[in-house]
């Protein structure tokens, strides 16, 4: 066993092995059976059957080498608990249980390699210090993000004045200029927005809409998506005394694998500073 492959190199690895290969398959697979039946060469049948089969051998080429991947990775990463939340987050591998997770294609010896290993996910991940990281992070609305995104929202307004003058269509062209006037405003607001949506460092956290809590009052904190594809979203989540948070990240000037560092990083440091002090007084009554 060898524990000096690092997380982030583990899953770079896992993209490379698995996720692009497969995107690869299904669409090379979905592209020849299009062109077969543009040709003529085959009946035109052959375009919706190409749905299917990309799909079917993309997820017979995942089924084979996520078991590969999973036990390399798992057998050479120390913190497997970072790396199996990662590798989810990722689309690398499914939950525990889930119908896709029993689809994974293993042998005896893989199965037996895979319980073998499971002795790793009795240990607490180790802290690895990351010294580029400041000792607070401020995180704002992103200006960049906020004003593409009204710009866009602009567009829409323009083309629906164009729809209202130039083709009459009143009912489409005033719904796409509510739109554009609604989320624009919005995106402007968050562009122009100074204040800063969420302060973390070593001894806690403070959000734009709750107070500062430290790390001994914080539970369950992470970065958790819903749907997906497009309508992908990312929440900044936490419980404290009394309360929780749940903050939309996706307008800020961080994401989902960098806020979810921070967390790591901060809560580490916490963690080391408090037994670093726990050991210092017990010196100090020792030495009384």
């Amino acid at each position: 066993m060898n524990d000096s492959i690092s997380v982030d190199d583990a899953i770079k690895k896992g993209k490379r092995l698995v996720n692009y290969p497969g995107t690869t398959i299904m669409l090379g697979t979905l592209g020849i059976c299009f062109y077969l039946g543009i040709q003529h060469i085959m009946p035109f049948w052959i375009v919706p059957l190409g749905f299917i089969l990309s799909f079917v051998f993309a997820w017979i080429y995942w089924s084979f080498m996520i078991t590969k991947w999973r036990l390399w990775a798992f057998d050479n990463v120390r913190n497997v608990h970072e790396l199996k939340k990662r590798a989810i987050h990722e689309k690398l591998i499914w939950p525990d249980d889930s119908f896709f997770e029993k689809t994974e294609i293993r042998s005896m010896a893989d199965k037996e390699k895979w319980n073998a290993l499971q002795y790793k996910f009795s240990k607490k991940d180790m802290f690895i210090d990351d010294f580029t990281i400041p000792n607070e992070t401020i995180i704002y609305f992103s200006k960049s993000k906020n004003l593409t995104e009204m710009a866009i929202c602009v567009g829409c307004i323009i083309v629906g004045i164009c729809l209202i003058i130039v083709n009459n269509n009143y009912l489409l062209g005033i719904i796409m200029c509510a739109i554009g006037i609604y989320y624009g405003y919005k995106k402007f607001k968050n562009a122009t927005n100074t204040k800063p949506q969420i302060i973390i460092n070593e001894k806690g956290i403070k959000t734009a809409s709750t107070n500062f809590f430290e790390w001994k009052d914080i539970k369950y904190e992470d970065v958790v998506s819903t749907g997906s594809g497009k309508h992908t979203k990312y929440f900044f989540k936490y419980n404290y005394p009394n309360g929780c948070v749940e903050l939309q990240i996706d307008d800020l000037d961080t994401n989902y694998d960098k806020l979810n560092k921070l967390l790591i990083l901060y809560r580490g440091r916490n963690t080391k500073r408090s037994k670093h002090h726990s050991n210092s007084m017990n010196l100090k009554a020792n030495g009384n």
